[in-house]
């Protein structure tokens, strides 16, 4: 069954650093304290051996040196208390001739044991081995006589497996309480480092990485903390715009709606002189224009909108072709000529053939706009001037007046959509408030640069540079 492995809502249950930092120690603890255990033991043990090889060594010269001044060897070992020393005499063939702990003649011939060899080829030899009670090790040491005998002496000493087994209650009890102690040193260790991790505060602008292996973490947290950030402000000023914007609009509608439905009314009601029908069909079909042309910019910045939400151009503007800005100025100019003279300005339009990949309408808009406002707030007797040329590599647009200017302060704000800087002449003059926000918009789909220059009194020029 693994249903213990998830959690209420069918997921699988995350692993508690905390509790892995925890096993991890205590586990580490338990293993060091077996291997320290172990390996001091061999140790302590090797120490020992050699130290009783030592001694050993020592005893069996001393006996020798003994048994060199008699004749009987055998005779005088027998004689002798050896204690828990085992003496054997050898002889140079191998043979047995004497054994303090067993009969001689019933023991095998000892040419080869190592210590025998070695004492038989270089005077002294030493070697050690488990004997055949369990736990425990025979230590052995023999030197060659003047009689060419080999005297060896051997002790039995308790190996490693007994020295341990002989204290597990002890050893127990030790690992037992090291474990204890990981125990609560293993809880206080993980505790202090998951503590900073957990207190790490991803709202905050700048959190900082309490280990240098978080930094990658808490860096990606920041930049990701800034981009909503970011967004939400984005997000908000497009709701601010949004409201802004219907607000506007509503506002705007009123003007021509009320002044159509009022005279409308009166000419319905019959309470208007036939001489002044004519008067206020004019003003009707005046408002119905501007009206229309609201309408129709606003339209066009809904559809400006869509496109750069939606990162597509061709999606409601249709596929992306070879245009000749000269040729589209030229038109605009064209059509815009009888305004300008009505308005008593000078319209004139020059450069060289220049060709980008555009949208033919939205490059219409953009430079009817332009040339637009720049006869609308011009002067009696003003100029308008349109050049198409290329500067610096790029194609570039570039419109200018001699009007009335710009005020520094409105110079940021006019691409904004129904600012203006004189509303009063704005609407008499037919003015929707959307056309330098439709220029902006126009320049982005394109991928242009607007540039503004005015100076108050003395005129304004718009560059766009694609």
């Amino acid at each position: 069954m693994t249903w213990g492995l998830f959690n209420k809502s069918g997921k699988a249950k995350k692993t508690s650093l905390s509790g892995q930092v925890f096993l991890a120690f205590v586990c580490a603890c338990a293993v060091v304290a077996v291997v320290v255990t172990a390996a001091s033991a061999f140790v302590f043990q090797n120490a020992f051996l050699a130290d009783e090889h030592s001694q050993l060594a020592g005893e069996c010269e001393t006996l020798c040196s003994l048994l060199d001044q008699t004749e009987d060897d055998p005779s005088v070992l027998a004689s002798l208390s050896l204690g828990e020393l085992r003496a054997t005499l050898v002889a140079p063939d191998g043979r047995v001739l004497y054994d303090s702990s067993a009969e001689a003649s019933t023991l095998p011939n000892h040419s080869d044991r190592p210590e025998v060899a070695a004492a038989l080829a270089v005077g002294r030899g030493q070697s050690d081995r488990s004997s055949e009670t369990l736990g425990y090790v025979s230590l052995y040491n023999a030197q060659r006589l003047g009689s060419g005998d080999v005297l060896r002496i051997s002790v039995e000493r308790a190996s490693v497996v007994s020295f341990l087994s002989s204290d597990i209650l002890l050893l127990t009890c030790l690992a037992c309480a090291i474990v204890g102690v990981s125990w609560f040193v293993a809880r206080a260790l993980s505790a202090g480092i998951t503590r900073p991790i957990l207190e790490i505060d991803p709202a905050a602008e700048e959190a900082d990485a309490p280990y240098e292996e978080l930094d990658p973490l808490v860096n990606r947290l920041n930049d990701q903390h800034k981009q909503l950030v970011d967004r939400m402000s984005a997000i908000q000023d497009a709701n601010d715009m949004r409201r802004e914007f219907t607000s506007n609009v509503t506002h705007e509608l009123k003007t021509p709606i009320a002044a159509i439905s009022g005279a409308s009314e009166l000419i319905r009601d019959g309470i208007c002189r036939p001489d002044d029908v004519q008067d206020f069909a004019g003003r009707i079909y005046k408002d119905a224009q501007r009206l229309s042309m609201l309408v129709n910019d606003i339209l066009m910045l809904s559809k400006l909108d869509e496109t750069e939400r939606a990162g597509e151009r061709s999606s409601l503007f249709g596929p992306l072709e070879r245009v000749d800005l000269l040729s589209v100025a030229q038109d605009v100019c064209s059509r815009l000529e009888r305004k300008a003279k009505k308005s008593g300005v000078k319209l004139k339009c020059e450069g060289v053939s220049t060709h980008i990949e555009g949208n033919a309408h939205l490059l219409d808009e953009l430079v009817k706009n332009l040339v637009e406002n720049a006869i609308r707030y011009n002067r009696e007797g003003g100029r308008v001037f349109v050049w198409v040329l290329p500067i610096d590599g790029r194609p570039t647009l570039r419109v200018s007046d001699t009007g009335i200017g710009i005020p520094p302060e409105s110079q940021e704000k006019v691409f904004e959509r129904f600012y203006r800087v004189d509303k009063g002449r704005s609407r008499d003059m037919g003015g929707t408030g959307l056309g330098l926000a439709i220029v902006k918009h126009a320049a982005n789909f394109h991928d242009a640069d607007v540039s503004l220059e005015s100076e108050l009194g003395e005129g304004t020029t718009i560059t766009v540079s694609f």
